[in-house]
């Protein structure tokens, strides 16, 4: 199930100026009030497994919300909720920003040189750079001159108009932090021929989502009352929403010990949240491995590779990959959650 969250996403809207202001906590305890109320409605899936799931920024969101639930059933609220863990793909979790320049030297996108200068000027910190540390700067904006014409979310991708709506040119160290997540906004107009992005680009289907979700047929369809709710836009950047959640790590310690299961998959081809800085957080962890490094193949070919811990948790990462992998890798990604699921080797 899902739901437009937080609110003033998708179709969902407040009554009032207070009721649209969201953060990472409030939106995780409204998700939970909901899937109860949910069940309490739908009684036939109490008893089904329930896993919580998402990408990207819900790296910091889902693993809160399952801890939520699991207070909420320790606390005894009904219906109790047959929660089993969860998964999350490419995962904000607010350590993520100083791993984009070690996965640019990896996959060729700066020289050696560049590198090594990198790595002895800023001393491995690409994010919180002392201002007066002038040699790091210069590296970091040489970093900026190779990176900039990039697709971030897939590197093989072109770089292409975003199309609904446009997002601020993030310049310098903003750039890598998790200001790529709440970008700024600027009002969207309706959209020129101009603007209008080339037919072989992603966001392309981007933009026509637009027009699919605001024809009046499909509102009706989807129950939209008349007048609730304005044009529905992919990204709403103008919601107040308030980044409470800094670091998500330690819900992920919390739910390893108490039992519950987790998929952690990364698109390898990300620079926005590299499978390097991934694979460091759970490295933190400290859990000892059970299952080393292997590839998982479907249909005859290596998918992806992909680790086992004692906490119970999997990591993955799918081949080709980018920072929504399901997006470009579907077959690759189904397969892979589906083996998961069943309580197969990945």
């Amino acid at each position: 199930m899902d739901k437009d969250s937080p609110v003033g996403t998708g179709f969902s809207y407040g009554k009032t100026t207070e009721a649209f202001r969201s953060s990472d906590l409030s939106q995780t305890h409204h998700a939970h009030l909901f899937l109860r109320k949910w069940l309490i409605d739908h009684p036939e899936f109490i008893s089904n497994p329930f896993y919580v799931a998402g990408d990207s920024y819900s790296g910091i969101t889902v693993p809160v919300l399952t801890q939520q639930i699991d207070k909420g059933n320790e606390e005894g609220i009904k219906p109790l909720i047959n929660l089993q863990g969860y998964l999350i793909g490419n995962p904000v979790t607010g350590s993520d920003g100083n791993f984009a320049i070690p996965f640019a030297h990896g996959m060729g996108l700066i020289s050696d040189e560049l590198y090594q200068s990198l790595k002895e000027n800023c001393r491995g910190e690409y994010i919180d750079i002392d201002p007066s540390n002038a040699a790091c700067l210069k590296d970091v904006e040489a970093y900026d001159n190779c990176t900039d014409g990039l697709y971030e979310n897939y590197i093989l991708e072109p770089l292409c108009k975003f199309a609904s709506p446009k997002p601020q040119k993030m310049v310098g160290t903003e750039r890598r932090s998790r200001t790529l997540y709440m970008k700024s906004h600027q009002e969207e107009l309706l959209i020129s021929e101009s603007e209008i992005p080339a037919l072989g680009c992603r966001s392309y289907g981007y933009m026509l989502s637009r027009y699919w979700a605001n024809d009046p047929n499909v509102r009706t369809a989807l129950g939209i009352k008349p007048g609730s709710i304005g044009e529905w836009q992919r990204c709403n950047y103008d919601l107040p929403y308030d980044e409470n959640v800094h670091n998500s790590v330690e819900y992920h310690a919390i739910l390893s010990n108490k039992g519950y299961r987790s998929l952690i998959y990364s698109g390898d081809h990300d620079l926005i949240v590299p499978f390097l800085s991934t694979q460091a957080w759970i490295r933190s962890l400290n859990y000892s491995i059970v299952d080393d490094w292997r590839p998982w193949v479907v249909n005859g070919q290596v998918g992806g590779y992909t680790r086992t811990y004692s906490n119970r948790m999997t990591f993955a990462t799918v081949k080709g990959g980018g920072h929504t992998a399901p997006e470009y890798k579907p077959e690759e990604c189904f397969a892979m959650f589906q083996r998961w699921i069943d309580f197969e080797a990945v």
